[in-house]
């Protein structure tokens, strides 16, 4: 079996150290270097077609967002994950439109990271959930909600980040349609938007990661209707 190739941008020293040292005890994973900024990340991409990126956001949102997308525009096979301190629910979900595969906190243990990783390769999406502790409140007070085939269709669309129009496409449905569903999946699941629900998607699909959703060519777009 092919080891997982992680690339990472990343500009502070210490941490590349110690990414160095937790791959080197990660048998499945071949860390193949780092750089500290955006653009010789990118150029790596290039040259190395990594299978992950980790990604650090001290350049920027506004210019983190963007090179997510040209990564995926440079070697659509690299999978970016964001490397995060903190990432508010709106940008967490904006990210996974523009193209990351992974939202994960720099404080996560050794062991989440591994999983995480494993996961993005294996073609999920990862969220940690502690970047969303407050999304929970909705799930915790129904447990197990019945969904219909066609309904945890789109809940996994909507984990993968695509919007209505997508969703339609994917299904072959009108996107009023869509509405429709997600409605009822709100009144089920009693979360409360969009990102709530791509968050808990893992608990209502009964699987412990969500598999990836091709993305559709307008990605890019901000709306997320």
């Amino acid at each position: 079996m092919n080891s997982v190739r992680v690339f990472a941008c990343e500009a502070q020293p210490i941490v590349v150290e110690g990414l160095v040292r937790i791959f080197a005890q990660e048998a499945e994973f071949e860390y193949i270097g780092s750089t500290a900024n955006l653009a010789e990340a990118l150029d790596a991409v290039r040259e190395h077609h990594p299978d992950i990126l980790l990604i650090d956001q001290s350049a920027g949102l506004r210019q983190t967002f963007q090179f997510v997308s040209d990564v995926k525009s440079t070697w659509p096979r690299c999978q970016p994950v964001l490397w995060v301190n903190d990432l508010a629910e709106v940008d967490c979900f904006r990210a996974l439109q523009l193209g990351a595969r992974g939202i994960l906190k720099k404080t996560a243990a050794i062991t989440v990271i591994a999983d995480c990783l494993r996961a993005v390769s294996q073609g999920e999406v990862w969220i940690e959930n502690s970047l969303s502790d407050g999304a929970s409140g909705g799930m915790d007070r129904r447990s197990a909600p019945h969904l219909t085939p066609r309904e945890k269709d789109i809940v996994h669309h909507v984990c993968g980040g695509l919007k209505n129009k997508e969703i339609a496409e994917a299904l072959a449905i009108t996107p009023g349609t869509v509405k429709v569903h997600l409605m009822h999946i709100f009144e089920k699941t009693g979360v409360k938007d969009r990102f709530e629900l791509a968050v808990q998607g893992r608990r209502l699909l009964g699987t412990e990661h969500v598999q990836e959703v091709t993305p559709a060519d307008n990605r890019s777009q901000k709306s997320f209707a």
